[in-house]
């Protein structure tokens, strides 16, 4: 028996914060605004994989009027919402992820980013897509003010 779901989420580019995308610390002289370390790309990922088996998205889960979550790793999230996939009876078949930012270029970044979500989640490096692209200078990720990103997973009955 196999699960789709799909996740999205967005965070604006401010000042003083570090740029944590798929786990993985990307220099750049802005980062991501939110509750915990705001990273994107983990955070679609972790609703699609609990949309597929509907339970509800990370705001559930890990709710920002919650300060044990504040500064949280989200690697540390992770794990947790793979924790209740395997309750559940799911793995992950695989993640496809797409990163839509203007800047920083992140190609150099991917292949670290996939590994890192692997190692997390708890499975080879192939089972996990993750692409970048831009707006071209369209709309609010492409004038720069923030990051967004999307992900399909596909979730294995055990």
């Amino acid at each position: 028996m196999f699960r789709i779901g799909h996740g999205y989420d967005v965070h604006k580019l401010v000042e003083d914060r570090k740029l944590i995308l798929g786990g993985v610390e990307i220099p750049y002289e802005l980062g991501l605004l939110g509750h915990s370390d705001a990273d994107v790309l983990a955070h679609a990922i972790m609703d699609a994989m609990l949309g597929a088996l509907a339970l509800g998205d990370i705001g559930h889960l890990f709710p920002d009027s919650d300060e044990h979550y504040k500064g949280a790793d989200s690697m540390v999230l992770l794990e947790q919402v793979c924790r209740v996939c395997r309750s559940n009876g799911f793995t992950v078949g695989n993640i496809d992820a797409t990163v839509i930012a203007q800047a920083p270029k992140l190609a150099p970044y991917i292949e670290s980013m996939r590994e890192r979500l692997a190692e997390v989640i708890g499975c080879e490096v192939s089972q996990i897509s993750v692409k970048a692209t831009t707006e071209e200078h369209l709309g609010f990720t492409g004038a720069g003010l923030g990051i967004s990103a999307h992900a399909v997973a596909l979730m294995n009955k055990f």
